[in-house]
């Protein structure tokens, strides 16, 4: 019987689908590591807060590196963290792209980077799930999602060439690609407009996205895989 305790990593935990993530994952006995910009410290022991901005060199790894201290391994990592900047293109500033860049590249690049290290310091594998958007392969003139999709696009790359890299070590790395859900970002659609961009008519729930997710986590013969949860956005209308 396999005891040995499982230890998740979730960016951007402090609220919606981060947050929800966190309780998930407890819920399937592993140890959490919730990671934030600002996050208050959890009265579970089993759960350990690490706040700062992963766009700010060092940040990952030092997420990375209390994961390790406090839990000894790293099974999972969830890369949830993420800006969305909407502006027409050419209105797009240095400071955005350093923003939008920052956080859904540079951050995610360093905290996988040192979490897939640690997966390989033992033997058992590990899993990375990204959170991209389905605009990048379903892209709509009203979005004004430029830097979304050049950052989000760079996610659904590197999980395929991730996904090959290590599968021989039993690493599996997925994405979930997401239309519009229900947070605290789009916590109301009043007129049913942004319900409208999904075949199904109706905006995501933070529990479709984590159901996706514990999909993906419990799948071992999954990876690579770019899994749109997003009402049929990415099949068309």
């Amino acid at each position: 019987m396999d005891t040995v305790r499982k230890v998740a990593v979730v960016t951007g935990a402090s609220r919606g689908i981060g947050a929800a993530l966190v309780t998930a994952y407890r819920g399937l006995g592993y140890a959490v590591v919730a990671a934030a910009r600002s996050i208050a410290a959890s009265g579970d022991p089993e759960v350990l807060a690490v706040a700062g901005d992963l766009a700010e060199p060092g940040v990952g790894a030092r997420v990375v590196e209390a994961a390790m201290e406090r839990f000894g391994r790293i099974d999972t990592l969830v890369n949830n963290a993420g800006v969305f900047v909407a502006k027409p293109f050419t209105d797009y500033t240095d400071e955005d792209f350093d923003t939008v860049v920052g956080v859904n590249l540079r951050g995610s690049f360093e905290v996988t980077r040192g979490a897939i290290a640690a997966m390989l310091s033992r033997d058992g594998g590990g899993h990375v799930v990204n959170v991209s958007t389905s605009l990048v392969d379903h892209a709509e003139a009203e979005s004004n999602s430029g830097l979304a999709s050049l950052t989000k696009g760079g996610l659904n790359a590197v999980t395929k060439a991730l996904a090959i890299e290590y599968a021989a070590r039993g690493i599996r790395v997925n994405t979930v690609a997401l239309g519009i859900i229900r947070t605290p970002m789009h916590p109301d659609d009043p007129g049913g407009a942004l319900a409208a961009h999904h075949p199904l008519n109706r905006m995501g729930e933070i529990e479709d996205v984590v159901r996706a997710i514990l999909y993906l986590e419990q799948a071992p013969f999954v990876t690579g895989e770019i899994a749109h949860v997003d009402g049929g956005q990415s099949a068309g209308h």
